[in-house]
């Protein structure tokens, strides 16, 4: 991957596009009710071009979801894709498959970023199996399959795929954590630890709805991944909306080396402990490792991704994208999300179907440690560090079991 360009980064920040993602982001994770990760950075691009295209009342409820006008919309989302397309680590792709016999105005799709289209052919299996391929080579074979199935209703396949994937430059060590309390006790777990001395990596922000710890874990290549630990009491969308509003600054985070001593947030105490000799403050975090993967019909949610008209097949809704009556039969998302020792890596496949781990010195100092466990159900979103556009988000419920 090349570096970053820093002028599309600034230009999707400068036109509101990744306020507008994040967002949807907050939105997405507001209808969360268990564990679950997704990606509105795949899902908007779709909606955008989608809007660029439609008419009416379709036009308006994409350009309501996607939160500018539809005839701003596919400049931002080329934008934004020319600005995920040189993010490090991260790879992107949008693809476009049409039946011959649908004529596709040359408008629309020369607005889409180049070389994206291809033909779907009367043998609906062996063209599953090409857009099944492209799913899995642009996302690392981290998922394997198109989430939309083809059938002879389906005239188009407008898709999106992200993979990243980010090291950590102090990994992890693991071990096995038990936890004492919470929907996880009882339970061996995959867990991870480590030290290290930069309190401000954590921190506490009150929302909203309540206190929200977050911790930041920095990759190596300008993706890090935000854990975010609520109230007990809070929703999963509460506690993610709370880490969209820190990302965008509407929020303050007290880092850990301002709070006092105690219990100060959520999995959060800060203390002094005794040491043989001088040591400087110490932060020690404990989560857990976890693999989830999740699949989403959009059209279960059709408000909030504007396809409320644009799902209603009595009629056409695109004519910029084709003289032939369109309507959104199929919109789907497959995600994974990896967190482990070593690093993060995540990918999301999104579609759209129009038509269709000795003896004690004697302890004679004290050094403040800051302690973050993160042992209960826990928010993460994965950011790029420069634009703060948010990858991937999700709200974990199942982590690794140990041994596994």
């Amino acid at each position: 991957m090349g570096a970053v360009q820093g002028t599309a980064v600034q230009g999707a920040a400068v036109g509101g596009t990744v306020d507008a993602v994040n967002r949807l982001t907050a939105r997405w994770a507001d209808t969360a009710t268990g564990g679950t990760v997704f990606s509105a950075a795949g899902v908007w691009p779709l909606l955008a071009f989608l809007a660029d295209g439609a008419s009416g009342a379709a036009r308006a409820e994409l350009a309501d979801a996607l939160g500018m006008p539809a005839d701003q919309a596919a400049a931002a989302a080329r934008e934004l894709l020319a600005a995920l397309g040189s993010m490090p680590g991260l790879n992107s792709a949008l693809g476009l498959w049409t039946r011959r016999e649908l004529t596709v105005r040359e408008e629309w799709r020369a607005g889409l970023p180049a070389d994206t289209h291809g033909v779907l052919t009367d043998d609906l299996r062996a063209s599953q199996q090409a857009l099944d391929a492209w799913a899995a080579e642009r996302t690392g074979g981290l998922i394997e399959r198109m989430p939309v199935t083809l059938d002879e209703d389906v005239l188009m396949v407008l898709a999106s795929a992200l993979a990243l994937r980010t090291e950590w430059p102090r990994p992890f060590d693991e071990l096995t954590l038990r936890p004492d309390a919470g929907p996880w006790q009882g339970r061996q777990l995959a867990g991870l630890h480590r030290t290290g001395v930069r309190l401000d990596r954590v921190g506490v922000t009150t929302g909203p709805h309540g206190y929200v710890t977050e911790l930041k874990v920095p990759g190596d290549n300008g993706i890090d991944v935000h854990l975010l630990l609520g109230e007990q009491r809070m929703t999963p969308g509460q506690v993610l909306g709370t880490g969209v509003d820190i990302l965008a600054r509407r929020l303050p985070v007290v880092p850990s080396g301002q709070l006092p001593y105690g219990d100060v947030g959520p999995g959060l105490r800060v203390e002094q402990q005794r040491c043989a000799t001088p040591q400087p403050p110490q932060l020690s975090v404990t989560t857990v490792a976890y693999d989830m993967r999740a699949r989403h019909d959009l059209l279960d949610l059709h408000a909030l991704f504007g396809l409320t008209t644009a799902r209603d097949t009595g009629r056409g809704h695109f004519p910029g994208i084709s003289p032939s009556a369109l309507a959104v039969g199929q919109a789907q998302q497959s995600t994974t999300a990896q967190f482990g020792a070593l690093g993060f890596r995540a990918a999301s496949v999104t579609a759209v179907a129009p038509g269709y781990g000795a003896a004690r010195p004697e302890l004679r100092h004290t050094t403040t440690v800051v302690t973050a466990r993160f042992d209960r159900p826990f928010g993460f979103l994965a950011v790029h560090r420069e634009s703060r556009l948010i990858l991937t988000a999700g709200w974990v419920t199942d982590p690794t079991p140990y041994g596994r």
